[in-house]
């Protein structure tokens, strides 16, 4: 069986191709560098991450994006001999993590490109400019060789429908021509989004996602004789859903794309979130799930059962079974490049942030700006995949005052983090505390007493999390672990924990971070990085 989600963690608004024998499914990024992630399977039940594509300043640089904004809904087709990448760079999206306006709540910047590559790994193409009238792009690859862009449009009239429907518009050599059309407007259920076109039997059929991307959302079907419409609704116009089914354990489905498997099999993924129990946050952010479709006899798509909803654990279309090399529990940084699940944040220029090269066999980080900025930000990380997980680092720090820190954090965005780090000051000397970001009315920050270290000698910082359960510990040495006696909110890093008026859609991330607030770049050395998933919870006192 298929175990969803297929893709744990934040790995959000799945779109699938199939060339061959391969199945890739690109998802969104948002803030994280590089952007789109990329994920290859040959069996639709093992998959492995690939490679992300948008490596260059030219194609991203989303230095000053506001949380939440930077890559979004990739869209992944292959015709021509080229694999076909469309996104979005979002640069203003709602209000800032502290809760003030932006500029505006209703003007909004969403940038369309698209980058071509004759290879799933590249070297990808420089960025076609398409256009900012909305967000969500597809390329759709009509039967005649024409191809078209679709994207949600946004209306920031007063008083108007801000999701004003989906439109298209032809694109041919290298920009897009002809007239835009409103080709959907949308249900009762608002919110309409995330377009993917497909054609069958004389049909051309529109998947859209309405109903927002939390507990409401759906997948949307309609079909119309006519590239431009009208569309007619699926008779039961939700084709999957959550939103009526709280005891089910993937929650949020929809934002959906279909694939069809070598003998002719409709498979569809969608994004799904998995909450903490009775129905609480998604720590784990949007995930990717898969499960097949049947075309009735009156030609529109339904659940293999009919119900409408996500499964947990769903059927294989029976492709030979290929599995690939798990990821290693521990890295040691022992080779010049980052490991593939790691990322950073926003900026494309990481040599600026970090090195695996200054000293071999360290992650070396240089201190740069604060946990809160969204320009240049020493923090390398991996998402957290398990409700249950145990990760730790061994770090090199000895910093000189307090404007200089170092250390493990468990990371959502600048708003909402853990962060167990290394700082020093002229009463305690060199000294280990937490420091807290929590989304309330009024933003604070929280901090621990500090712990005293002795200077000169590594330290092992270590976090365990169980569900909404946070611990921290430390170590010098060989000597015993030291538990920290708070127990902190992991509940915090997740799209619900919501700061007023900011949008939220990634996921928790777990890794190091450096900070010099005075502009000396002082370095901290990490020996290694352990994440360890578990199955169940314990109690590691």
């Amino acid at each position: 069986m298929i175990q969803n989600p297929v893709l744990p963690g934040f790995n959000p608004d799945p779109s699938i191709v199939r060339v061959g024998d391969d199945y890739y499914i690109a998802t969104s990024t948002f803030e994280w560098y590089p952007g789109v992630q990329i994920h290859h399977s040959r069996d639709l039940v093992h998959w492995r991450l690939l490679t992300r594509p948008l490596t260059r300043a030219s194609q991203l640089n989303m230095l000053g994006a506001p949380d939440s904004c930077g890559v979004w809904a990739p869209c992944l087709t292959y015709a021509d001999g080229l694999f076909w990448l469309i996104y979005t760079d979002v640069k203003r999206y709602g209000r800032t993590s502290t809760g003030g306006a932006t500029g505006s709540a209703s003007l909004r910047d969403f940038h369309n490109y698209l980058v071509t590559s004759p290879s799933i790994e590249g070297p990808w193409s420089e960025p076609v400019y398409l256009n900012s009238s909305g967000f969500d792009p597809s390329l759709f690859h009509d039967d005649d060789g024409r191809k078209y862009v679709l994207n949600q449009l946004w209306d920031h009239r007063p008083g108007s429908n801000r999701f004003n429907g989906i439109v298209m518009q032809e694109y041919a050599q290298g920009r897009l021509i002809g007239k835009r059309e409103n080709i959907f407007k949308g249900t009762a259920h608002g919110l309409t989004e995330a377009p993917h076109l497909y054609k069958r039997n004389g049909y051309y059929y529109l998947l859209t996602a309405e109903g927002g991307t939390g507990w409401n959302h759906g997948v949307t079907m309609a079909r119309s004789r006519n590239l431009s419409g009208p569309y007619e609704l699926h008779p039961e116009q939700t084709i999957l859903s959550s939103r009526h089914r709280p005891d089910l354990a993937l929650q949020r489905a929809g934002h959906a794309d279909l694939v069809e498997t070598q003998d002719g099999r409709t498979y569809m993924v969608y994004l799904c979130g998995r909450p903490l129990r009775n129905r609480g946050t998604c720590t784990l952010g949007r995930e990717t799930a898969i499960q097949p479709m049947v075309w009735g006899e009156d030609g529109w798509l339904r659940t293999v059962d009919g119900l409408g909803t996500p499964e947990l654990a769903a059927a294989t279309p029976g492709l030979p079974e290929h599995r690939f090399a798990v990821l290693p529990v521990r890295e040691d940084f022992d080779v010049p490049e980052l490991p593939v699940a790691f990322q950073w944040l926003r900026s494309p220029w990481p040599e600026e942030l970090f090195s695996l090269t200054a000293r071999p066999g360290h992650l070396r980080l240089y201190g740069r700006e604060s946990m809160g900025s969204q320009f240049r930000q020493a923090l390398v990380a991996r998402r957290q995949q398990s409700h249950c997980y145990s990760a730790s680092t061994v770090v090199e720090f000895e910093p000189e005052h307090y404007q200089q820190q170092a250390g493990l954090v468990c990371y959502y965005n600048a708003s909402k983090f853990h962060y167990l780090y290394i700082s020093h000051d002229e009463v305690v000397g060199r000294h280990l505390r937490v420091m807290s970001s929590l989304p309330n009315h009024v933003q604070t920050d929280t901090f621990t007493a500090p712990i005293a270290l002795p200077s000169g000698v590594p330290v092992q910082l270590r976090v365990e999390v169980d569900e909404e359960r946070m611990l921290f510990a430390y170590r010098i040495g060989d000597g015993d672990w030291q538990w920290l006696p708070q127990q902190f909110d992991a509940s915090i890093l997740s799209d619900e924990a919501n700061a007023p008026g900011m949008p939220n859609f990634t996921g928790a991330f777990v890794g190091v971070a450096c900070q010099d607030m005075a502009g000396t770049a002082l370095h901290a050395d990490f020996d290694d990085f352990e994440y360890r998933e578990r199955p169940y919870c314990v109690n590691p006192k």
